[in-house]
C-alpha cells in the first residue's frame, strides 16, 4: 500500500521540489494580485446568485424524484425480477460514473446555454447516487414488517410506500439535504461551461484577469455555500436528526 501511495505521489508531481518551488512563487504573486477586492459589481451578481440555488433546488427534487423508482427496482424486497434489478442497479452505476461536468457540456450542447443543462446534469448525476443510497438503506432495514404485510397479500408497490420508505424515511432525508449541499457547490462550478449561475461571473472575471473582482466573488461563493450548509443543517436537527 505505501509503495502504491509513493508511486501515485510520484507520478502527480509531488516529489518534484524544484516545480512546487516555483509554484509557491507564483502563487505568492497570484496573491497579491488578488487584492484589493473589486466589489463594485455586486449587484450584478444578486440574480446569478439566485439563479444558482434554483439550480440546486430543482436538480436535488428532481434526483429524488426519479431515484425513487430506480430504487424500487433495485433493491432486491422490492424488484419484480432479479435481472430488473441487476439492470437498474447497472443503470444507477452508470449514473454515477458520468461526471457532471461532462454532462453539463453535452447537455449545454443539446440545449443550449443556461441553467436548464446545469439543472439537469446535476440532477442526472443525483439519481446515481440517491437512487443507489436509496436502494442499499431499504435491503439493510428490518425485514419483519415487509414479511409481515407481504404475508397479508400486500403487492411490492405497497411494502415499498408503506414500510420501506417510511423506515428508511430518516437517513433518506439526512441524505437528501446532504445532496442539495453537494449540488450547490457542484452548480456554481457548472457554471464556467455555460450552465448559469454565479459560476459563469465567476468564469468571465478569471478570462479577463480580473483578480480583485475573483476575490470578491470568491467571498460571495463562499458565504451563500456556508448560508445553504447552515439552512440544511438546522432542516435536519428540525427533523430530530
Amino acid at each position: 500500500m505505501g509503495a502504491v501511495v509513493a508511486l501515485s505521489c510520484w507520478q502527480v508531481g509531488l516529489f518534484d521540489l524544484q516545480r512546487l518551488w516555483q509554484g509557491g512563487q507564483g502563487l505568492g504573486e497570484l496573491l497579491e494580485d488578488l487584492f484589493p477586492l473589486r466589489v463594485q459589481r455586486w449587484p450584478h451578481w444578486l440574480l446569478p446568485l439566485w439563479e444558482t440555488l434554483c439550480m440546486s433546488i430543482a436538480s436535488t427534487a428532481l434526483a429524488v424524484a426519479l431515484a425513487l423508482p430506480m430504487a424500487f427496482l433495485a433493491n432486491r424486497r422490492t424488484a419484480p425480477h432479479v435481472l430488473i434489478r441487476h439492470l437498474a442497479r447497472g443503470g444507477l452505476n452508470l449514473l454515477r460514473a458520468l461526471p457532471d461536468l461532462l454532462l453539463a457540456l453535452l447537455l449545454v450542447a443539446a440545449v443550449g446555454f443556461g441553467q436548464l443543462p446545469g439543472t439537469l446534469a446535476l440532477a442526472i448525476h443525483s439519481v446515481g447516487m440517491v437512487g443507489k443510497f436509496m436502494a442499499e438503506t431499504m435491503e439493510q432495514a428490518d425485514p419483519d414488517p415487509a414479511e409481515a404485510l407481504f404475508s397479508t397479500g400486500a403487492d411490492r408497490l405497497q411494502v415499498f410506500v408503506h414500510v420501506l420508505l417510511p423506515q428508511c424515511l430518516p437517513s433518506l432525508l439526512d441524505l437528501v439535504f446532504y445532496r442539495w449541499e453537494f449540488n450547490m457547490r457542484s452548480a456554481i462550478v457548472l457554471g464556467a461551461v455555460g450552465a448559469g449561475g454565479i459560476g459563469t461571473e465567476l468564469i468571465s472575471a478569471l478570462r479577463l484577469l480580473d483578480y480583485g473582482q475573483v476575490t470578491a466573488l470568491l467571498l460571495v461563493i463562499f458565504l451563500a455555500v456556508a448560508l445553504v450548509d447552515q439552512l440544511s443543517s438546522r432542516c435536519r436537527q428540525s427533523l430530530g436528526r
